[in-house]
């Protein structure tokens, strides 16, 4: 055995740093728990890994940092890099010859080095192969032929879960995402249709969203969204208390396409949105609110964004025109009912869109300023269903022209300022005599980012929803005008127990509930928690 050391100390040198070719800039020990561990499931990541970390032989010795013609081993290793081309030092160009080595890596490097040699006979060049080295390899691999098969055994296994993980797993361009929200509610005060007295209980309700996105080019989207819900609004005069995570009309849980949507990049400054079933509209617009999100955000719908971004359909297409970093236009077109040949795109209920996005540093994405116009038409009342029943013109054909400006700044970095006022003239066409009506309403928003630690929000909406201001004295069966001004006023605090999971309790004061005194107080109080899978 000791003639047996002695014949291959000569390689020995040269062989260190076999081990570390394959497996540079990671720890010995880290290798030999991969290998060791065959019913890990992280295993096969780190081999990938590994793989990812192969630095090319080097094609000098003086390539090596660390190597001097000093050192003893000079000569072996210089052998090796120019006969065989095996020598792959750290990414740092480092040799780092003192580090010690156990008899796995000796194993692997044994293994490369074998596998390097046999590549040279294949390619019938033996005449590069010294004689003595081919005997002393013979001796090496005779002397660690447990470990070799032990090697080769446990790398054919990865291999193999490798391939069946490829063929089993869901896809290759596709990634699944899940929501999950369960949410208790309760109004108090005069939550009736009527306003008068309490007629509305405590309900426990959930909605379930399935993400499917897929990427064909690593720049663009393809989302097919399917939903279940059984939320139901509280019981409230007008449509001031509805909530911020109803969506859709289905309340029985009946799984259903709510999104199919696909966004794609032409150049650096243009991009495209074509989509159906949207059901809220204009909200892939930006809406320039940071309590936007209806599952980690604001409790009410009212205060997701401004009422003129529910004005339109619920199919069409948009594109966005970023030409720098302070500038950005949006143009939204979404009709519905476009699978019927009576209406179609154009003949039927839609929304125009038209927005430009001011940003005063470029640094900043979210200090900013819009200014946004909506040309509408609705066959069933205005079409934003929040606000009071008169200021929808309920149950006539109209068409409407909107303009609202929205802002938010960042005062610091936990707080941030902003909100909207929104204008609306509204024409009824249908009914006994058509006429004009003017639509009014704002909102004031603090966003408390990271309040308490990190990932938490705190939020503070104050507002007016939309109010009829004035009226054609014409338009038979509505009034004038809201008699009165209620006020919409919400604030809510999300905190976020782990990545996936958060709870927010948030609770809605409406006075003068469909903007009439007559109607007592509202108190609408959620606790929505919400599961990211």
């Amino acid at each position: 055995m000791f003639s047996f050391f002695r014949a291959s100390l000569r390689l020995v040198p040269a062989v260190l740093i076999l081990v570390l070719a394959p497996f540079a800039r990671v720890q010995a020990e880290d290798l030999l728990g991969v290998l060791t561990t065959e019913k890990s499931t992280d295993s096969l990541q780190k081999v990938s890994q590994y793989a990812q970390l192969d630095s090319p032989p080097v094609t000098s010795v003086t390539q090596l940092s660390d190597v001097q013609p000093t050192d003893w081993a000079f000569q072996a290793l210089q052998s090796l890099i120019e006969r065989y081309g095996c020598i792959a030092g750290y990414s740092d160009g480092s040799f780092k010859g003192d580090r010690a080595m156990t008899r796995f890596e000796f194993a692997t490097a044994l293994n490369a080095c074998l596998d390097k040699v046999n590549q040279r006979i294949d390619a019938d060049i033996t005449q590069m192969v010294n004689k003595e080295d081919l005997a002393t390899l013979q001796k090496l691999q005779e002397e660690f032929a447990t470990e070799l098969a032990t090697l080769r055994g446990r790398v054919d296994v990865l291999e193999a879960r490798t391939e069946q993980l490829e063929e089993q797993r869901f896809s290759t361009t596709t990634k699944l995402n899940g929501q999950v929200i369960f949410a208790a509610t309760d109004a108090l005060g005069d939550a009736s249709p009527s306003g008068n007295g309490d007629q509305s209980n405590l309900t426990f309700s959930s909605r379930v969203r399935l993400n499917f996105d897929t990427s064909f080019t690593g720049k663009d989207r393809l989302r097919i969204r399917f939903q279940a819900s059984n939320v139901v609004n509280p019981t409230a005069p007008g449509n001031e208390a509805r909530l911020s995570f109803l969506s859709g009309s289905d309340t029985n849980n009946n799984v259903f396409l709510s999104k199919l949507e696909y966004r794609f990049p032409i150049g650096d400054k243009v991009s495209f949105l074509l989509g159906t079933g949207f059901n809220t509209y204009f909200d892939d617009a930006d809406v320039i609110n940071p309590l936007q999100s209806d599952a980690d955000a604001t409790i009410s719908r009212f205060g997701r964004y401004s009422p003129i971004f529910r004005l339109g359909g619920d199919t069409g297409v948009g594109v966005t025109f970023k030409p720098n970093g302070n500038l950005k236009a949006e143009m939204f077109y979404l009709a519905a009912n476009t699978n019927n040949p009576g209406s179609g795109l154009f003949n039927g209920k839609y929304g125009a869109l038209a927005q430009i996005v001011f940003y005063p540093n470029e640094k900043d994405t979210n200090t900013k300023i819009a200014f946004t116009y909506v040309n509408a038409y609705n066959e069933n009342g205005l079409g934003h269903n929040t606000g009071s029943l008169a200021s929808n013109l309920g149950g006539r054909k109209v068409s409407s022209n909107s303009y609202g400006i929205e802002t938010n700044v960042v005062v610091s970095d936990g707080l941030q300022l902003g909100g909207w006022i929104a204008y609306t003239n509204a024409r009824a066409l249908s009914g006994e005599v058509k006429g004009d009506a003017d639509i009014w309403s704002w909102a004031v928003t603090l966003a408390f980012p990271d309040l308490g630690k990190k990932g938490n929000l705190g939020g503070i909406i104050v507002g007016m929803q939309p109010k009829l201001t004035s009226s054609s004295a014409e338009l038979s069966g509505l009034p004038r005008r809201d008699p009165d001004t209620g006020f919409h006023i919400e604030g809510f605090y999300r905190y976020q127990i782990n990545d996936n999971i958060s709870i927010t309790p948030g609770l809605i004061w409406l006075t003068a509930p469909n903007h009439n005194e007559q109607n007592g107080d509202i108190f609408v109080g959620v606790i929505r928690t919400t599961f990211k899978i």
